[in-house]
């Protein structure tokens, strides 16, 4: 079936029709986007926006990190700068002070921002960690009109409950890669950890955010499963990552992305959650190159400014695509 699929093309449009109306996307489906040849690229394009724009019209979600602790990381994730594992020279430093992150969400502000994302390395937040977190986020949710991502690992119940009452709009943790390939990039927690945790965060009320990252050497059929794992957690945002290959870390050696295929990765998230957040998030200046623009046929959403340890495109230049599009930029609406 799949190299049938492959072999006679699709009709991208037909079936972009057919996800509107409430078809499933299928397994054989999925793989048949990712193994498309390049020439059907703008095809598969052109169904993807056909999906985004029912969904989403060409509003363009601004999404902001902080990097609220960097370093001193005792996972050994095999793409991450801030790992035990990694000799990658970054800066390092415990989490900042309630007034940094405020700080923060008004810079996060006068770049169009509508989510502030307060990320922070380790296993889980202390007590401490917890708290500065949750001073900040109340103050913010006061002052300002944002939406608040919180990314500080695996959650106790507990935790959840404070940060959804403290007024966390949204809680970030990855899945990364597919079951089957988890222990090639990581073994000091589990894949069913971050389940646990994508759950615990939508059990507290928080809205579910969780992705990807490509690269990081899985196969079609993997990113297919991750895919499907992602529509089974009901994740409202899934950002997919593109592995920057960091000098330091274990995965430095991996640099198998190209543009096209990251387009169509992105349009096959599109067809399989289509009424999900699709974000195309870190790494993407650095694999989409040239042809970053035309992520925004798929996916809705986007980092601007810097990430964790790698710089990010101006905030400028994000505006100027966007409006170059013709699209626009989404207001946070609480």
């Amino acid at each position: 079936m799949k190299e049938q699929l492959v072999k006679a093309g699709m009709d991208w449009r037909g079936l972009a029709a057919e996800i509107i109306e409430g078809k499933v996307l299928s397994r054989e489906e999925a793989l048949s986007i990712l193994q498309a040849k390049d020439s059907e690229l703008l095809a598969i394009m052109d169904g993807a926006y056909q999906v985004r724009r029912h969904y989403y019209g060409n509003k363009v979600k601004l999404n902001l990190i902080i990097n609220a602790k960097s370093g001193y990381c005792p996972e050994d994730c095999g793409y991450c700068s801030q790992s035990t594992q990694s000799d990658a020279p970054i800066e390092k430093y415990t989490m900042l002070e309630k007034d940094t992150l405020v700080d923060g969400a008004r810079k996060a502000m006068e770049m169009k921002v509508g989510t502030y994302c307060i990320v922070a390395s380790g296993r889980g937040p202390t007590k401490r960690e917890l708290d500065q977190v949750v001073a900040a986020v109340e103050e913010i949710k006061t002052t300002m009109p944002m939406k608040i991502c919180a990314c500080l690992g695996i959650l106790s119940q507990e935790q959840a409950d404070r940060l959804k009452q403290a007024g966390v709009d949204r809680y970030n943790h990855n899945l990364n890669t597919s079951a089957d390939h988890y222990s090639h990039i990581t073994s000091t927690h589990t894949y069913e950890d971050r389940v646990h945790t994508v759950s615990t965060a939508k059990a507290a009320g928080m809205s579910p955010c969780s992705g990807v990252i490509m690269g990081m050497g899985e196969t079609d059929e993997q990113l297919v499963d991750v895919a499907f794992s992602l529509r089974e957690l009901d994740a409202d945002s899934i950002p997919i990552n593109f592995l920057n290959s960091i000098p330091g870390t274990p995965l430095a050696h991996l640099n198998e992305l190209d543009p096209r295929r990251c387009l169509k990765a992105l349009a096959m998230f599109r067809f399989f959650c289509p009424s999900k957040e699709i974000r195309a998030s870190g790494g993407r200046e650095v694999n989409l190159r040239s042809l970053q623009p035309l992520a925004l046929y798929a996916a809705n959403s986007i980092f601007v400014g810097d990430y964790l340890t790698t710089e990010g495109q101006e905030a400028t230049e994000d505006h100027r695509m966007i409006e170059d599009l013709g699209f626009e930029i989404e207001r946070c609406a609480l």
